[in-house]
């Protein structure tokens, strides 16, 4: 009898030690595939590969994250349409790919709005909580906003004015039609196209000309066509780290804290890093043959952002959310920023 007992005792603690190793193992298996439009070898992707080995060591190898750059998964809706069925868990978005989650973040990147860093960040300290509660009643999680850059015309033909610019075919993002009405109210001729088709699309001239922050004119070569800059700061381009919630609930709460703590290390990281590449890009690219324009007629351009604001105001982002950017705006540089 005491034979059986010690057998069944020591069977319990055997299972028992197993069910153990079973919920570590679990645990470890906690993994975020991340998809990003970012060129492999970029210097976004190559932070994000830091911030990835830094969540393995900080979560004692229970949390991994899988980058895939370059848009290798497809273009930013694919994303959120992967994110949505389970093949990916996070990406690292603009407001052009968040916006096939809920439109209430494209009004951080309206034209001529928002124009500085330092005015980003405090529209955000204000505004940041009801637009990360929009993507959070859609099912996403808002790990860190960035910034990606200010956003200028590339072209393969020179214009200085609204006027020269009128029919100029440029790049519109598939899956944003209100984009496409805003591009012509600008007077452009909108090409709705896939994010990884505008290389050809530039090389075959089935588009001569796109909006895009010169960091990644750079990395994905588009300058090497579109090799005229207009230097106008068009809008000033945002994004965002976003996470399924019910992928990130799997991960045990009292990692999440360490987790966040490193992405928000790595996302003030990237954004200096950016802000300094982006001026970078534009040395290295008239070193290989951009030609840099002054835009004329800066009223002219400010009524055009206008004209394209007011077809992108209750179509393209919610009215309520575009005059509290505005209105944010306005008192920043009314307190003399």
């Amino acid at each position: 009898m005491k034979r059986t007992l010690r057998s069944l005792l020591t069977l319990t603690m055997g299972v028992f030690l197993a069910l153990c190793v079973t919920a570590r193992t679990a645990r470890a298996e906690v993994v975020f595939k991340l998809g990003t439009l970012a060129p492999a070898g970029s210097a976004w992707h190559n932070l994000l590969k830091e911030m990835s080995q830094k969540w393995k060591d900080a979560s004692g190898g229970q949390v991994t994250l899988r980058i895939y750059p370059g848009g290798v998964v497809g273009n930013e809706g694919d994303m959120v349409r992967k994110m949505r069925v389970g093949q990916l868990q996070a990406a690292a978005l603009t407001v052009v790919g968040l916006q096939e989650i809920t439109p209430e973040p494209q009004a951080l990147s309206v034209p001529m709005v928002i124009e500085s860093h330092d005015e980003l960040m405090y529209v955000l300290q204000k505004l940041g909580p009801k637009l990360e509660k929009s993507l959070a009643d859609k099912g996403f999680a808002v790990l860190q906003w960035t910034e990606v850059g200010v956003v200028r015309f590339f072209s393969t033909k020179p214009f200085r004015t609204p006027a020269e610019a009128k029919g100029r075919k440029i790049f519109s993002w598939e899956g944003d039609p209100a984009t496409v009405e805003a591009w012509r109210a600008a007077s452009f001729q909108p090409v709705v196209l896939s994010s990884t088709d505008v290389v050809p699309a530039l090389q075959t001239g089935m588009i001569d000309t796109i909006a895009s922050a010169p960091l990644y004119a750079f990395t994905a070569r588009l300058y090497q066509k579109a090799n005229k800059m207009i230097d106008l700061p068009w809008s000033l381009l945002v994004g965002a780290l976003i996470v399924k919630k019910d992928a990130w609930e799997q991960v045990p709460a009292d990692i999440r804290p360490k987790l966040i703590e490193i992405v928000k290390e790595y996302g003030n990281r990237i954004d200096a890093e950016v802000r300094r590449l982006n001026d970078d890009a534009v040395v290295q690219m008239k070193r290989q043959g951009l030609e840099v324009i002054a835009p004329g007629d800066m009223a002219a351009w400010r009524k055009v952002a206008d004209s394209v604001n007011e077809v992108v105001r209750g179509k393209a982002v919610p009215a309520p959310i575009f005059d509290e950017v505005k209105k944010l705006s306005a008192e920043f540089r009314a307190k003399g920023h």
